[in-house]
Parts: structure tokens; C-alpha cells; sequence
């Protein structure tokens, strides 16, 4: 951040003058640290879902690096006058269960009161100081591979009006709660040049991201994006939610669209997601390897999206083909 006077230290690996996904500190020649904080408020309903969902978005950010999270710690804020604690007990069930499925150690956490209900978690990871996935890493030539179907916060926007179909809320729970960690081996044993996780910065938002760290372009080719059922429809009815107006305000200065793209699809590629899938550069040779092995494993709607350029420079190209 403009202003501050970071602390120099040669083990830091990734910090806070990076727009990475998480921290990476190095311990030994063959040891670094991940850590990631990540919070939110609820996005739907149920608070063991809620719990289910806030965590895997944070393991997210150790997964996008290519990691193994090994411990958390619960961040809560609770508005304990007004809430009964039950909600806050299914809250954290949800939360450990995640854990449990990811082999993560709960060793404790932080709460607060507060007027607004929030919960994350805070979570330490490990990787070899060589094997570290950034999102700086995509080249010239390497394919663009995206994990996860895109529309999460237009259904969650449908859902708050009461206007979402049964199959909408089940699919897009199944998706917010899925984790990445089956994508991150595959793409660690695989060899990638670089990831980041799809989420409150849209799609376009984080390519943005990935293509600014990496100095090169892109080309994204939209009807080759998997995107959640009924997404579309939602979004012509206006059931789009506030950031991704501002996603869609903020990076379209680096966005050149087909004229022939639809409002909803460009709205869908701006739509801010809730621990979204793993968008991954690879070199062009083991694009198909890595596509095939993905689906292998049940990440059934990983598709190849398009490509790194490196022309126009700073420049994502999003064709409607």
C-alpha cells in the first residue's frame, strides 16, 4: 500500500507489496510458510453451510499457491445480543467439517462482538520455497485453465430476492463449498507457471490481476467458460449484485469485449465469486495433460478458456467464440 515502509526481509518470498493470494515466508532451503486470512459475512441462509463455505474460500488462497494447509484459526464476529449462540455453534461445525475434509488442524481463534455476523479463518500452510505458485508467473503462449463454473454471486443475488429455483441453491452450494485442494495437487504434480483462485474481484477482475504481475495479455474466449445453469437468465432479469458494477467500473479500462457479447455474459465475467475455482496458466504441451487429469479426479467443468499473449501488453482481448 502507497505510503508504508514495508519491512525488508530477504525470506520473505511473496508479501504485502504483492497482489498474490497469500503470504509465503521462507523457513529453510526446503520449508515456506503460506498464511492467509479470509472473513466474510453470511451468503445464505443456513449457518452450517455458511460455516462450510467461509472456509473453504479461505483454503483457497493456500490452494491457489500450490500448497498444503496445515493449521487454522476461527475468526468470528458475533452479534451475541441478537443472535442466538446456536447459529454461532453451526456456524463452526460447518467450519471444522471443512477442516476435517482438508486435513487442517483447528488450533484456535479470535471473536469479537460485533452488530454484523462475519467468519473466516486464518490459515498457516507449507511449501518448498522452489515449488511456489504465484500469480506473476503466466507466459506467452501458455493456455488459460479455469476449475470451477462462474455465476455464484448472481444465484446468491437470486437467492436474497427469492427468486433462485431449487436447482440453482443446490448447484451453487455444492460449488461454494467444494474445495480446490484436488485441483492444487493435480496442478503441482502436473507443472504450472502460475494461479490464482477466482473471488470477490470477478473473473475479469483476477485475469486482471495475473496478467498486470505477469507483464503480459490475454485472450479469453467466452463461450468456452463454464457457467453455472439459469446465471444467464438471472442476470437479464437484474439480479445482479453491487460489486460487480464496481468490478466492471474498475477494470474495463483493461478490457476489450466483443461488441457481440452479451450484457449478462459481460456481467457474468465481472461477477464477484464466492470461493470460486483455480484459474491456472500452463505451458501450452501440458495444457491437455493437466485438462484430462482434472477431469479424471471429478473436476468435471474445467475447461481451457482461453490464452496468454503477449500482445496487446497490459490487454485482456475477450472474444465471443
Amino acid at each position: 500500500m502507497e505510503g508504508l515502509e514495508l519491512i525488508n526481509d530477504p525470506n520473505l518470498i511473496v508479501g504485502f507489496e504483492d497482489v498474490d493470494d497469500a503470504g509465503v515466508y521462507k523457513i529453510s532451503d526446503d520449508l515456506a510458510l503460506i498464511q492467509t486470512i479470509d472473513f466474510f459475512t453470511p451468503i445464505v441462509d443456513d449457518p452450517y453451510i455458511f460455516g462450510q463455505i467461509a472456509a473453504a474460500n479461505a483454503l483457497s488462497d493456500v490452494y491457489a499457491m500450490g500448497g498444503i494447509p496445515l493449521t487454522a484459526m476461527n475468526v468470528v464476529c458475533f452479534p451475541a445480543q441478537s443472535m442466538d449462540i446456536s447459529v454461532l455453534k453451526e456456524i463452526l461445525k460447518g467450519g471444522l467439517d471443512k477442516m476435517r475434509e482438508a486435513k487442517v488442524t483447528l488450533v484456535g481463534g479470535h471473536s469479537v462482538e460485533d452488530a454484523e455476523l462475519k467468519y473466516g479463518l486464518s490459515l498457516t500452510g507449507t511449501i518448498h520455497p522452489n515449488k511456489v505458485i504465484t500469480n506473476g508467473g503466466a507466459k506467452p503462449g501458455d493456455k488459460l485453465i479455469l476449475t470451477k463454473s462462474l455465476g455464484t454471486g448472481i444465484i446468491n443475488t437470486a437467492i436474497k430476492a427469492k427468486m433462485a429455483t431449487d436447482e440453482s441453491i443446490a448447484k451453487v452450494t455444492d460449488v461454494m463449498t467444494t474445495l480446490n485442494k484436488d485441483a492444487s495437487e493435480i496442478m503441482q504434480a502436473i507443472g504450472v507457471n502460475s494461479c490464482t483462485d477466482i473471488t470477490g474481484f470477478g473473473f475479469l477482475g483476477h485475469a486482471c490481476e495475473m496478467m498486470q504481475e505477469s507483464g503480459v495479455g490475454m485472450l479469453i474466449y467466452s463461450s468456452c467458460i463454464p457457467i453455472l445453469s439459469e446465471v444467464e437468465e438471472y442476470a437479464r432479469k437484474g439480479l445482479v449484485p453491487g460489486g460487480t458494477h464496481r468490478n466492471r467500473k474498475f477494470r474495463s479500462p483493461q478490457v476489450e469485449m466483443d461488441q457481440t457479447l452479451t450484457p449478462e455474459i459481460i456481467d457474468i465475467l465481472y461477477d464477484p465469486q464466492t470461493s470460486g475455482g483455480l484459474l491456472i496458466s500452463v505451458a501450452q504441451e501440458k495444457a491437455d495433460k493437466l485438462l484430462n487429469k482434472l477431469r479424471e479426479e471429478g473436476i468435471n467443468e474445467a475447461a481451457i478458456i482461453g490464452e496468454v499473449t503477449s500482445e496487446p501488453m497490459g490487454k485482456i482481448v475477450v472474444k465471443n467464440n
